[in-house]
This record gives structure tokens, sequence and C-alpha cells, in this order.
């Protein structure tokens, strides 16, 4: 487990994980047409697809303009609300924390992170996961909870979090 910026991470991002981060502007774009060549070997195809694989990566640009097309070939649209793309990040979070890929910490930071990227928009603070805002800075500092209570209140909000996944 780790309380790094990035834990460990299991696997490829699904297209709905990359086309929620290209939504929220935490795309990583020089990784995008790796993942692609992984869409496509898991079945996935189509000429945007095989045309975003082929991408070096290093132009931003061309990654970003080649996604939504190419996505479309998996099936995905991206998500037009930054409420959606959070519901779908947040969920990733979730899972990366509920199998011990990721520590209560790391999962403050990363709600911090992805709240601020749309700005605090209201549906995305809403969320269950956007309701922990801000618990990152009273971890490890005497002002606030301890962090056995901080972990306790974020695995209830990850519980939470499920629960509202499962029902969309």
């Amino acid at each position: 487990m780790s309380d790094g910026p990035i834990p460990a991470q299991q696997g490829v991002p699904s297209p709905d994980l990359v086309a929620a981060w290209e939504t929220l502007g935490m795309l990583p774009p020089e990784k995008v047409p790796v993942w692609a060549a992984h869409w496509i070997v898991a079945g996935h195809d189509g000429d945007a697809l095989v045309y975003l694989a082929g991408l070096h990566g290093d132009d931003p640009r061309d990654v970003h303009d080649a996604l939504p097309a190419a996505l479309g070939d998996c099936g995905v649209t991206q998500p037009d609300a930054d409420a959606a793309a959070a519901m779908v990040a947040f969920t990733h979070v979730v899972r990366m924390h509920m199998e011990g890929l990721a520590s209560a910490y790391w999962v403050g930071l990363r709600v911090d992170d992805i709240l601020r990227r749309p700005g605090y928009a209201r549906g995305a603070i809403e969320l269950p996961l956007g309701q922990l805002y801000r618990v990152a800075d009273e971890w490890g500092d005497d002002w606030g909870r301890t962090n056995d209570h901080l972990a306790a209140v974020i695995r209830e909000a990850c519980q939470e979090q499920l629960r509202r996944a499962s029902a969309v």
C-alpha cells in the first residue's frame, strides 16, 4: 500500500476511466497510446483507436484530438459533466482503496485533486467522496481528528460511493 502520490496500479485504465480523466483535465497524454494498444488487444477495434495506439504520445494535442473518436470505437463517450466524470474517477479511487492498493490518506489526496480540477463543481462535491474535501489536510496534524478516525470516515464514504455507483 502506498501513501505517495500514485499507488501501484494493476493493469491499464478502462476507456471509461480515461474518458473521465480527460473531462477532469487529469489525463497523462503520454500514456494514452499504450493504453489504446492494450484496449485493441482486449478486443476493441476501430480506425480511430488504431490511430491513437500508433501515436508516440509526445504531442499532447494529437492525443487529446484523437481521443474522443478512439473512445467511441470502445463504445465510450466522454462525460460532459464534471459530476459524471468525478463519479467515475472517485469510484476508481474507492476500488483501489478497497483492494488494498491505496491508503486512506492517498484517497483523501486524490479527492482534493479530483475536486480541484473542475473548480470544485457542486455536483462533484455532493458525491459521497466529494464530501471528504480537505480531509487530507487533517492527516497527521494534532488540530483535527485522529488518523484512525479519518480512516474510518474515508472507509464509510468509500462504501457509500460504491453504493451510489452501483445504483447508477
